[in-house]
């Protein structure tokens, strides 16, 4: 859903709103002067806004007296109207629109984002965001508010996934404001809520490959428990695997105690991984997975490797634990275990 800061039926310059690209109206200027107010400007400040539609919050962000707008449209009816509204003013010569899918296009320098979204690009452009470099200080983006509400969860919550892991991983979130949906003209299905996102600096001293691969298993069954998951067949057979690999390649020591640091590239990959993360359920998925016992072991060196796996849990006191249920810390201590036995996830 692309919602547009405006007033009436009809959009700033008489551009129609579309109803069926999701075109909504938010119709509450104190939101777009909220919005403005916790985006915590600075003079020095360039800004990148994504989505600015006819340009209201481009015209306050202008106002609180940033260095420069930034703003990418996908709507070339959209930016014709803004370039139109702006021409001949003294805000015009620190504003700089641009055309093009901002999920295609490379971003510009930026300090702050300010975005009014699409619904459908919420996951793959927060991963974008937080793989941009240089590092920025802060987005204020508007999202669905149960995606919102997935992005601020914390374990033990409802709507905690592998989304909010990933998510808080590599920043800092904070709820701001709920925006219902009779803030908008048409209304929308759901209501919205704008999101603070601060990126974390340095990023956390761990490979993500490493950590999303542990986090993808665990979140599978997330409300199953680790020892659970950790004894079924295909999951076994992947780990022993790595092992294998791994050893034969004889790893660097770094990377066998797991100090391998994150990379812009390993922070990168969450962009790639829409499907996956976007909207997740938490629902236990229903297949033919089986659980290894013993006697499906075949020779004495998988009995010795599922024994290995249910040593590295029992270490942590992790068995009976479940993945809804874990901290951040807890996903960090987790991983250590594992890299330090010297059992890895990619």
């Amino acid at each position: 859903m692309k919602r547009y800061i405006g007033c009436g039926t009809r959009l700033q310059g008489g551009i129609p709103s579309e109803k069926s690209k999701g075109q909504h109206i938010l119709r509450n200027p104190a939101l777009v002067d909220s919005i403005v107010d916790k985006a915590g400007l600075k003079p020095t400040d360039t800004v990148l806004e994504i989505g600015p539609g006819t340009g209201n919050l481009t015209k306050r962000l202008l106002e609180a007296g940033v260095k420069a707008v930034v703003a990418i449209e996908l709507d070339p009816r959209m930016v014709l109207e803004l370039n139109r509204r702006f021409q001949g003013t003294p805000l015009s010569s620190r504003l700089k629109v641009i055309q093009g899918d901002v999920l295609k296009c490379d971003l510009p320098y930026f300090v702050i984002c300010v975005a009014n979204i699409p619904y459908q690009i919420s996951s793959p452009l927060t991963f974008k965001l937080l793989s941009h470099r240089p590092i920025f200080r802060c987005a204020v983006i508007m999202f669905q508010h149960e995606f919102a509400m997935r992005l601020v969860a914390k374990a033990g919550d409802s709507l905690y996934c592998r989304l909010s892991v990933n998510v808080q991983l590599l920043s800092r979130v904070s709820h701001l404001i709920k925006v219902g949906r009779n803030n908008f003209r048409p209304p929308p299905k759901v209501d919205s809520s704008v999101v603070r996102i601060e990126p974390r600096k340095p990023l956390p001293p761990v490979s993500f490959k490493e950590w999303d691969g542990l986090v993808r298993l665990c979140f599978n069954r997330k409300n199953k428990t680790l020892g659970s998951i950790f004894k079924q067949k295909k999951v076994l057979a992947l780990l022993e695997k790595n092992y294998k690999t791994m050893q034969s390649l004889q790893l660097t020591s770094d990377a066998e105690t797991g100090d391998e640091k994150m990379s812009v590239d390993d922070v990168a990959l969450l962009a790639h991984m829409v499907d996956e993360l976007n909207m997740e359920t938490g629902d236990e998925k229903d297949d033919d997975e089986m659980e290894m016992d013993d006697a499906d072991m075949v020779g004495e060196g998988r009995a010795f490797f599922k024994e290995k796996i249910m040593g590295i849990l029992q270490q942590g006191d992790f068995a009976e634990k479940r993945a809804s249920k874990l901290s951040q810390v807890d996903f960090l201590y987790l991983l250590s275990l594992f890299n330090n036995a010297g059992i890895h996830f990619s």
